[in-house]
């Protein structure tokens, strides 16, 4: 009773700001929960399905018969549940399977992005090492990464100071307090949602794009929209391409990518590897290579810039050019020097 008197006396900014964070922590946990069931659903689902493909393909999944199998099954299940089921993840799901075969060591607090990461980690004592850790420690999805690719299984082994080792990846990645669930694309294609593009851009990248979408179908030259924020996923990697294109005068797709900052090295070797994607799996027979163009607000003149193969080079360019977009007609039409503009006002008022 005089806790509920004290509390009558706060003042209202204080009254509010409680309110606030108990409300705030009821939408955290019930997020939390919420995650946690659909993850544990899709570990136990997955695993059973590559049980399943197993025990139909046997150790022949890539063989003629196995291919078949895989490809009839896909074929049905992605009409009715979406792009989760496509013949690589299907792969993944059976390789999952082989990896932890006993379903008594599966962790309810090991998500599919968990899973997917110790995947990639084929020393078996090394892989259980990871996993153990993760559950023991609470590693977020971004921790566990960080601890694998920096080999924190063999910098335990080797050090003598095991402790401080440990402890290292709360300052170089710190956990976030929650994960929204809506923002893992497992989550998303297990439950067959579509993704929300606002997700991964920022509202200054989102107006360049919206407008770089509507220019280019005014522009006249053959362009037909195919996608924004086209989502792939390799070997449990996902990568976004801002927009996605198929001309249908030169007959190629073209994948255009927006970069606000200072284009890198980086940037271009991904952009080669989004034409590569394209050319390997999603191009059709009678088409040419897929275009990349690479957008930036680079202080320097090259706003532009066109990755292609070199030995395609010579061959294709001469015809690609003359319906691509110029620099000028980008630079007109992204008016970086307005946007860059805006960028400062919503960084001043930050």
């Amino acid at each position: 009773m005089s806790k509920i008197i004290e509390n009558s006396k706060l003042p209202e900014d204080r009254k509010s700001e409680d309110a606030y964070h108990s409300i705030r922590n009821f939408v955290i946990n019930a997020q939390r929960q919420t995650y946690s069931a659909v993850n544990t659903a899709m570990v136990t689902a997955y695993w059973n399905i590559g049980k399943a493909i197993y025990e139909v393909c046997g150790e022949s999944e890539r063989a003629a018969y196995g291919k078949q199998v895989l490809k009839y099954i896909s074929e049905r299940l992605m009409p009715e549940f979406g792009k989760g089921f496509s013949i690589r993840n299907l792969r993944n799901m059976r390789r999952f399977y082989l990896m932890f075969q006993n379903r008594q060591t599966l962790s309810a607090e090991l998500s599919w992005s968990h899973y997917q990461l110790l995947m990639r980690v084929e020393n078996e004592e090394a892989r259980r090492f990871y996993a153990e850790e993760t559950v023991k420690s609470g590693w977020s999805v971004r921790q566990l990464e960080r601890q694998i690719n920096t080999m924190f299984y063999q910098r335990m082994l080797a050090s003598r100071d095991k402790k401080s080792v440990a402890e290292e990846i709360q300052t170089t990645e710190p956990k976030p307090e929650y994960e929204k669930i809506m923002k893992d694309p497992y989550v998303l294609e297990f439950l067959d949602l579509p993704p929300n593009e606002h997700f991964y851009e920022s509202e200054l990248e989102q107006a360049l794009i919206d407008h770089l979408q509507k220019f280019l179908l005014e522009l006249g030259r053959g362009f037909s929209f195919v996608a924004r924020q086209k989502h792939f996923n390799i070997d449990g990697w996902h990568f976004y391409i801002d927009l996605v294109f198929y001309n249908y005068i030169t007959k190629c797709f073209v994948l255009i990518d927006l970069k606000t900052g200072d284009l890198t090295h980086q940037d271009i070797g991904q952009m080669q590897m989004y034409v590569n994607y394209y050319t390997r799996y999603m191009m059709n027979e009678g088409d040419n290579p897929p275009v990349g163009l690479l957008l930036c607000a680079q202080k320097s003149d090259t706003l532009v810039r066109l990755t292609l193969p070199e030995e395609n080079r010579q061959i294709y360019a001469a015809k690609y050019m003359p319906y691509m977009p110029t620099e000028e007609e980008l630079k007109r039409e992204l008016n970086l020097d307005e946007f860059e503009k805006l960028e400062d006002e919503e960084d001043g008022l930050a």
